[in-house]
């Protein structure tokens, strides 16, 4: 049974998210600011989080940031009701897997919860450790390192890249990625997998605005080039 950390701060949307993630079958702790969040991690050990931005005491996006410091690489699905592009990366560059912005439809959210808990582990054919250049990719724990610079890749960049990766120098398109990832079958929408990858190439790139390795073929989808 996979256990779930809802941190949310409204008694309400907590109460309706437990209650139907319960009737799924899954194991569900709770907190209502950012610090409890990071005490219920280190304690529960969560598979999943479903971690809202707007908290007291800490918001989610520095909650998410210092639960990927820790080293914990469960999937986080950030809550917010802000729809600006802007809050959107800034929760992926802190470690969030995805984001789903509220008001949201409870099938939708279980839909997320349930492609998201899918996919884990590495896969077949791949190398543990991917070399780009001077960045080093741990393709296992998604930690990247340059230098003496760190970060981590949320669940979702992870997917992408070792998909992009097993099929080097070919296009992937973006819906075979949303259908293969998500397992939505195109749902939510490709514009969830272009945010992914500026996140991504922020991490993993030496100059983002010109990636040499993650490749936009316009209108059709991405390729890696080792």
């Amino acid at each position: 049974m996979a256990r779930i950390l809802i941190a949310d701060d409204e008694p309400d949307m907590t109460v309706g998210l437990r209650d139907n993630l319960q009737f799924e079958g899954y194991d569900v702790v709770t907190a209502s600011d950012g610090e409890e969040a990071l005490v219920a991690v280190h304690k529960q050990n969560p598979d999943l989080v479903l971690l809202d931005i707007m908290m007291p005491k800490l918001d989610g996006l520095e909650v998410c940031r210092r639960i990927r410091e820790s080293g914990f690489i469960m999937p986080i699905l950030m809550l917010t009701a802000k729809s600006q592009e802007i809050d959107v990366v800034k929760g992926l560059e802190a470690g969030a897997d995805d984001y789903i912005t509220k008001p949201f439809s409870i099938r939708e959210l279980l839909a997320r919860v349930k492609a998201a808990l899918r996919r884990t582990g590495i896969g077949e054919g791949l190398s543990k450790i991917l070399r780009i250049g001077e960045t080093t990719v741990d393709m296992v724990k998604g930690k990247v390192e340059c230098g003496d610079k760190v970060a981590n890749l949320g669940h979702f960049e992870l997917e992408i890249l070792k998909m992009l990766v097993e099929h080097a120098e070919q296009v992937v398109e973006r819906n075979k990625l949303l259908d293969e990832i998500w397992g939505l079958d195109g749902f939510p929408g490709t514009r969830t997998v272009d945010n992914h990858i500026v996140s991504l190439r922020r991490k993993i790139e030496p100059d983002p605005k010109n990636p040499r390795h993650i490749v936009t073929v316009h209108s059709i989808g991405y390729k890696f080039v080792p």
